[in-house]
């Protein structure tokens, strides 16, 4: 597991956070907490006054590692999950400065929470954007979706574990810019340098008077989720459903 951070050339203020986890980027327990601890560093440190989240491989980000899951013959690796999903979601949202996500291929799951707490979003063209939770024993991040798409849609997507691309949340305003692969750190670089031109004080204030004016507290929200994913496990349909997983047709 991999979770590194680097402070670009010509791009002053800025921290990347960067996630590389082979083969999918589907994050272990400890992974999650690790990225939450990279992100509120960042955000401590008094020369930042922006972050952005990337990831390297073939995806931004794959969820929760199933696997881990299925190796488990209890409830501890589902309670790390939980605990550490929504550790690294408040990380994100609670940052002391803007947070912008630069997305590449698939964003599913634990991804959507991430994006969905971001305060702004950067795609590439191929940027695919989804809660498989249905599909995979599991609920959850609908409070993050929600976030990034109208409520009738967010239901259809979350019911059906469908898709939606990086110009589709363009067009819903959700996604800040698309722009094609090879591009995506330049752009993202470029969004953050802006941001971080501004007064570091000003920032910091201007993040937590809008995450004080949120219509929604998306940590109880999403922790208010959790409990029917965990009641899921305890009844054995999240089992079933999830050992169904790598054996579809």
């Amino acid at each position: 597991m991999t979770v590194s951070t680097s402070s670009p050339s010509g791009a002053d203020g800025v921290r990347v956070v960067t996630v590389d986890h082979p083969p999918v980027n589907a994050l272990p327990v400890q992974g999650w907490y690790d990225l939450a601890d990279a992100v509120r560093a960042a955000g401590r440190d008094p020369e930042v006054r922006c972050v952005v989240l990337a990831a390297e491989g073939r995806g931004f980000n794959a969820g929760v590692d199933i696997k881990e899951l299925q190796r488990d013959p209890g409830h501890a690796s589902l309670i790390g999950a939980n605990r550490g999903c929504a550790e690294a979601f408040a990380a994100v949202y609670a940052c002391e400065v803007p947070v912008v996500a630069a997305v590449r291929g698939f964003c599913l799951g634990g991804g959507i929470g991430l994006v969905g707490n971001a305060d702004a979003i950067v795609a590439s063209e191929d940027a695919v954007f989804g809660l498989p939770e249905l599909d995979r024993g599991a609920l959850g991040a609908a409070t993050h979706l929600a976030r990034l798409v109208p409520q009738h849609l967010m239901r259809t997507l979350y019911y059906t574990s469908r898709t939606v691309t990086a110009a589709e949340l363009h067009a819903h305003g959700s996604v800040w810019q698309v722009v094609p692969s090879a591009g995506l750190q330049d752009a993202a670089l470029a969004l953050a340098a802006e941001i971080a031109a501004k007064d570091g004080h000003l920032l910091r204030l201007a993040k937590a008077a809008l995450n004080g004016i949120d219509p929604v507290d998306v940590q109880r929200s999403y922790r208010f989720e959790q409990g029917f994913t965990f009641e899921a496990n305890l009844a054995g349909t999240a089992g079933r459903v999830r050992d169904t997983f790598g054996k579809e047709a």
